[in-house]
């Protein structure tokens, strides 16, 4: 039953993770939470395994949804040159950070950046017209703030990248799909990091390295691909509006179920 599960979570977060290029961490994170709670996981680590399995199954999720992009001709590759080292960085500061953390103090921080996030995809207008990507020095110091958060809280990214790519007058689909190239490496390095970090933990359960719990990662990532193919597809044929609104919809329900929990 718990597999199942796994399964149904990582359907919903590989198609998330095509829609609105966030990686499924949104998803994943929440949902691996309640799992954990039934396994009787200990809570002292269970919001930091959430967060490294998370970034675990986003390695898949991120690679499906970026080569469904690609094919498309929606990623802006130099943009992602320009904020890959900085996202390095950042996501080694950010699960360093994320390991110190009380498990309440992580979900109540998680819910208030997911609420401002949606408050401003939901209510700001497009941007204007006068701003553009930054140079490097620019791309590179966004990109350590992306990865930071991105590790802190255990998503691929497309909460801070998407909100900051049309900031900067980039096209909603070419947006996402950015976000989703920018993923690849916060997932990669911030599971590795997770892993170095959580090494030995006396609070680990079974078939656990470090921060990454091996049974949820697996049902995670067999049906994340294929529905991030789908989300992909599904994003193509929106309009930026409503994409937009979608996108901002669906981080106000994940950021009002991290407050409760939190409190």
């Amino acid at each position: 039953m718990v597999l199942l599960v796994y399964l149904g979570v990582g359907a919903i977060a590989g198609f998330a993770a095509g829609l609105f290029g966030v990686g499924g961490g949104l998803v994943i994170v929440p949902a691996l939470m309640a799992c954990f709670a039934v396994l009787a996981v200990s809570p002292d680590i269970a919001m930091q395994l959430a967060v490294g399995t998370s970034l675990a199954a986003i390695v898949v999720t991120s690679l499906s949804s970026v080569r469904a992009h690609h094919k498309m001709g929606n990623i802006d590759w130099a943009s992602w040159r320009g904020l890959s080292p900085g996202i390095a960085l950042g996501v080694v500061l950010g699960v360093a950070t994320a390991s110190r953390l009380e498990a309440a103090s992580l979900k109540l921080a998680f819910g208030v950046f997911c609420l401002v996030i949606a408050a401003y995809m939901g209510l700001a207008g497009a941007p204007a017209a006068k701003r553009a990507l930054p140079g490097t020095a620019g791309l590179l110091s966004a990109g350590v703030g992306v990865g930071y958060f991105s590790a802190l809280f255990g998503v691929g990214g497309g909460s801070l990248t998407v909100p900051y790519l049309t900031w900067c007058n980039m096209r909603m689909q070419a947006a996402v799909a950015t976000s989703a190239a920018c993923g690849v490496p916060i997932a990669i390095v911030g599971a590795l990091t997770n892993v170095i970090v959580g090494f030995g933990h006396a609070s680990l359960p079974e078939y656990s390295t470090g921060f990454v719990y091996w049974p949820a990662l697996l049902g995670l990532v067999l049906l994340s691909a294929p529905c991030a193919k789908w989300g992909a597809r599904f994003a193509q044929r929106l309009s930026a509006v409503h994409l937009r609104r979608a996108f901002a919809g669906f981080l106000l329900v994940v950021g009002s179920q991290f407050i409760w929990g939190a409190l």
